[in-house]
């Protein structure tokens, strides 16, 4: 089968589940057998061991598209600018500091795009369109979010391919756009997204969340986990001593690391759990440094400095080396996620799991026994959770090993590429 991928890119500073997500299902698809076009926007794909190849060329680079955002008179530019914008170097500069302006700043853009030719960015769909009508024919496009959902008129229009679009944290980024963009943005893919012939949600319960932002009816998304490269045996890198709360994703508010903190501070004052640890990496940016600096500060100010680990630097998905003698990893985002990749790279190394009962948590960990789950409007739920896993070794254990077993059952790569080519298989059937 001949699959065209459109993946934004990650810039490759920060934990990027969506990034992860497509890379691995890319790799996956290819191992299988299928010819896999990655098509990188905004900038280029990096990710370390875990990256697919890429094999075309980069199209939107976010340098230009933010210059012909902001430069009416440069919408239509010429080439060599358009090159220069797009240059290796500059374009890693521009990675340094993704994630430094936030959606708010961004609502016009985000819209522009969504309106495809007719935004802002004509000239660069022309370029694109033009490249794509040069290659072999697709089979099937797949499209990574649904704020890419611009493309989806004019590729249809091109080529007549059927269409498939992945579904994860689209909602959280246009709800912090503000008035009048989040409303004028969710019109837009709406709209855009019957030009789409089935959509690709991570769980149950972001599929919920979509269907009624995008008035979606329920056949047209299917759930299909993601996957991890699970190893064929349960790694033995859980450790009891000295005992050790891991953290993976990006280091900011949203993604519960000043609640971890909190927890972590009160549990070392707990009987038993004077040598805790902590272990903490995914990625700070620009827009992050003032609130690690203030973490770092407190854990200084409590005297547990030496006793964490932050690591602010991120490249790539994180390995051995950073699992490796964790005893418990917790990411409380309060406010639950579309998924939870974090979760599944522990579950797949044995490593229990402490999460808030929100999102799609529950979805992933209560039929897995691999962790805990706890109310988030509880004030102790989390120190008492993590309490409860790294005061007891063979409760540990347990839990570490139940994640597993299910990680092998329902979160492998394989499984994940294997359904995704039985959707795309009943696309191409019904057009």
């Amino acid at each position: 089968m001949n699959i065209l991928h459109l993946v934004p890119g990650s810039g490759g500073t920060f934990y990027c589940q969506n990034c992860l997500r497509d890379h691995l299902l890319i790799r996956a698809l290819r191992a299988q057998g299928h010819d896999v076009t990655l098509a990188p926007l905004y900038l280029p794909m990096y990710g370390g061991a875990t990256a697919a190849e890429t094999n075309a060329p980069l199209f939107f680079g976010g340098i230009a598209v933010y210059v012909r955002e902001k430069v009416p008179f440069l919408r239509t530019m010429p080439d060599w600018l358009n090159r220069l914008l797009n240059a290796p170097f500059l374009l890693r500069q521009a990675a340094k500091r993704e994630g430094s302006t936030n959606a708010a700043e961004l609502g016009a853009m985000t819209l522009s795009m969504l309106e495809g030719p007719q935004g802002n960015q004509t000239q660069e769909f022309d370029r694109f369109l033009q490249w794509l009508c040069s290659q072999e024919k697709p089979d099937v496009i797949h499209i990574s979010n649904a704020l890419l959902l611009g493309f989806a008129p004019a590729l249809r229009e091109a080529l007549d391919t059927p269409i498939v679009c992945s579904l994860q944290d689209e909602e959280p980024w246009v709800s912090a756009m503000g008035a009048p963009y989040n409303g004028l943005c969710w019109e837009a893919m709406t709209r855009q997204s019957q030009h789409v012939s089935r959509f690709v949600a991570t769980s149950q319960w972001y599929a919920t969340r979509m269907r009624e932002c995008m008035a979606l009816t329920p056949e047209r998304i299917h759930v299909i986990y993601p996957g991890l490269d699970v190893p064929a045996t349960m790694p033995e890198l859980q450790a009891v001593e000295p005992p050790t709360i891991g953290y993976l994703s990006r280091l900011n508010p949203a993604q519960g690391f000043a609640e971890l903190v909190d927890a972590f501070l009160k549990l070392k004052q707990t009987p038993g759990l004077k040598t805790l640890r902590l272990r903490a990496t995914g990625g700070a940016t620009p827009a992050d440094t003032d609130f690690v600096d203030g973490i770092e500060r407190q854990l200084a100010d409590a005297g547990a400095a030496e006793a964490a680990e932050i690591r602010r630097e991120f490249n790539a998905a994180p390995d051995a080396s950073f699992f490796g003698g964790l005893t418990v990893m917790s990411t409380p985002s309060q406010g639950g996620e579309a998924f939870g990749m974090h979760i599944i790279e522990a579950m797949a190394r044995g490593i229990p799991v402490v999460q808030p009962d929100v999102g799609a948590y529950p979805e992933i960990i209560r039929p897995s026994g691999g962790g805990l789950l706890y109310n988030p409007d509880d004030e102790n739920g989390l120190f008492e959770a993590l309490n409860a896993v790294l005061s007891d070794a063979d409760y540990a254990k347990q839990l570490g090993a139940q994640g597993y077993a299910r990680a092998r059952e329902r979160f492998s790569v394989e499984r994940m590429a294997r359904d995704m080519i039985a959707l795309y298989e009943g696309v191409i059937q019904t057009g």
